[in-house]
């Protein structure tokens, strides 16, 4: 199994759309850290991107974020990957939480896009 984590210097990028790389990690039948690459983000919005089949056809399943609009959510989940929203921190460590099971999504989803210099979104 892979998991894909939105990547800005090391740290989970807030905004999925905005992440400079994917993390991608590869994990053995035991739930173990086997290998990891860093796949570049295209240009473009996350939902626009094509990043789901991109990631899905990488074999991602789990994809640990921080916010998303309901676009990249749909697209995500249509692609088959279980999104887990409301995640921060170094991504290597955020990938050894979820595998401990210490990671939960928190439901939410980027409702409003302010087309300024910086995406503002707003939560329920």
């Amino acid at each position: 199994m892979k998991i894909a984590i939105p990547t800005s210097d090391g740290m989970v990028q807030d905004h999925f759309g905005h992440c400079e790389a994917y993390s991608i990690f590869k994990l053995d039948e035991d739930g173990a850290i086997i290998s990891s690459e860093l796949l570049p983000a295209s240009a473009g919005c996350g939902c626009k991107s094509g990043i789901a089949d991109v990631l899905a056809s990488k074999g991602v399943k789990v994809l640990l974020a921080g916010t998303m609009g309901p676009g990249a959510f749909a697209k995500l989940t249509e692609a088959g990957i279980r999104v887990y929203r409301g995640c921060s921190g170094e991504v290597r460590q955020l990938a050894l939480d979820y595998i401990e099971g210490n990671v939960l999504d928190a439901g939410e989803n980027c409702l409003a896009h302010h087309h300024d210099q910086h995406h503002q979104c707003q939560h329920t």
